[in-house]
């Protein structure tokens, strides 16, 4: 490991806005944060840069940026020490792990920007909108809660289409060329580091917004993998 990686974990050891695979957590971020306000979710959020920009832009809600990189989440975390922002917050932990951090409905909104979108079908249920890791967020959210994705990944935006109609949820909005749009609004515009990358180079950055039932998601997950392996062009 890097010197650099070292003085960063070692770093966000103190940092109050830090908490590391945390026991006992669920139901009790308004502790933390001093108030009931609604909480919204950045997963794999690499340097926060949604987390930072949508708790500059939303102070009287709470926002709580997900990553198992420490070194990743110190960017974001020592911005936010340095601006005061007393509304964010990070939590290091697998996102497969998520529901043992959170109460049922504790969470209003989850933001899911560039994430790895797993372009190996044979790790298409890595992908953070795959049914498994939805049926975990349904634990924690709020009904009516809603579910935004931001990539700049063809794959993972037609799969999570592919989701969002094979299961019944319910779309919200989705964009399939965002700066194309004539109008943007204020929490689209937010650039993360991996945005600027481009690195699927698409010149194209997409998006979906949806919601998930309260009822449990059906068991399609079989024909789920039938579309991937069917119509997603090879790269294993």
């Amino acid at each position: 490991m890097g010197q650099k990686k070292l003085i960063r974990f070692e770093a966000i050891k103190g940092f109050s806005n830090v908490f590391q695979y945390p026991e006992g957590m669920a139901g009790k971020w308004k502790d933390h944060f001093g108030n009931p306000n609604p909480i919204t979710l950045e997963l794999a959020c690499g340097k926060g840069e949604y987390t930072v920009g949508l708790a500059a832009r939303y102070p009287g809600k709470n926002f709580i940026g997900v990553d198992v990189k420490g070194n990743r989440i110190y960017v974001g975390a020592k911005k936010c020490l340095e601006n005061d922002q007393q509304n964010a917050a990070f939590l290091r932990t697998k996102i497969d792990q998520i529901s043992s951090y959170f109460a049922p409905q504790e969470v209003e909104a989850i933001w899911i920007t560039f994430p790895d979108p797993q372009l190996r079908r044979s790790r298409h249920t890595k992908r953070l909108t795959h049914p498994k890791f939805l049926r975990k967020y349904q634990q924690l959210l709020q009904p009516k809660g809603i579910i935004h994705l931001k990539t700049d990944s063809p794959v993972l935006f037609q799969f999570t289409c592919w989701v969002i109609e094979l299961y019944g949820l319910e779309l919200v909005s989705k964009i399939e060329d965002l700066y194309a749009e004539p109008v943007i609004s204020p929490e689209l515009a937010i650039k993360t580091h991996y945005e600027g990358l481009d690195i699927a180079k698409s010149n194209r950055i997409h998006y979906l917004s949806f919601r998930l039932p309260e009822a449990p998601l059906p068991d399609y997950d079989e024909k789920l993998h039938e579309l991937v392996f069917h119509y997603e062009k090879a790269t294993d």
